[in-house]
């Protein structure tokens, strides 16, 4: 059967439209920013997809710092992987593990102050363009940063920075002061069915 050449007609013009529409509303975004993004959510990915941004960033050349919150010592293949970039990305992981395995408030804390000294460090360093902060969510959830002292120096950021936090839990203030927020939704997890978690794709 030929093709319908009205149809096709249609669906060229209908496109079309929308192609002017789009470009119409690219044209129009003019401002240039290091942005505050956050992930957050009960869902899967929150840190997986901040490396993939961190991943984005360092094929654009830019150097960029990780300061890992709470996950503690383990090697995790994210960091295998992106050591091999050598001194392109500063990795810092100063975290204890979960607060449910510490168990001990005050050397949460301690360590939670820790991290974020190291991501003043960071943030201060002109060279570094996209800095992740993984899992600070979690400390801010568990109060073992102070939420007004963290926003506060968020927003002072130089202008060309880029910030990307993760970790369930956003507090109001962190996700007021973000230019970008998405919340990660669980719909269904396979540790739900009992599967462990697996390499290359938990860790």
């Amino acid at each position: 059967m030929p093709p319908d050449i009205n149809e096709d007609a249609r669906h060229k013009a209908k496109m079309a439209n929308r192609k002017a529409i789009q470009d119409a509303e690219v044209a129009g975004k003019t401002v240039e920013k290091g942005l505050l993004i956050v992930h957050t959510g009960k869902g899967k990915g929150k840190s997986t997809a901040a490396f993939g941004l961190l991943l984005r960033a360092v094929g654009r050349g830019f150097r960029c710092g990780v300061v890992q919150f709470g996950k503690g010592a383990w090697q995790s293949g994210e960091r295998t992987a992106i050591e091999r970039f050598g001194d392109q990305v500063q990795w810092h992981t100063l975290g204890e593990g979960f607060t449910w395995e510490t168990q001990d408030r005050a050397r949460d804390v301690e360590a939670a102050k820790r991290a974020w000294a190291k991501t003043l460090e960071l943030m201060a360093d002109s060279s570094i363009r996209l800095v992740v902060l993984d899992e600070l969510n979690i400390a801010l959830r568990y109060d073992h940063l102070d939420i007004g002292e963290i926003v506060a120096a968020l927003k002072a950021r130089r202008p060309d920075l880029h910030v990307v936090v993760t970790g369930r839990n956003a507090k109001a203030e962190l996700i007021e002061a973000a230019d970008l927020v998405t919340e990660m939704s669980l719909v269904k997890h396979h540790f739900a069915a009992g599967v462990k978690a697996q390499e290359g794709i938990e860790f």
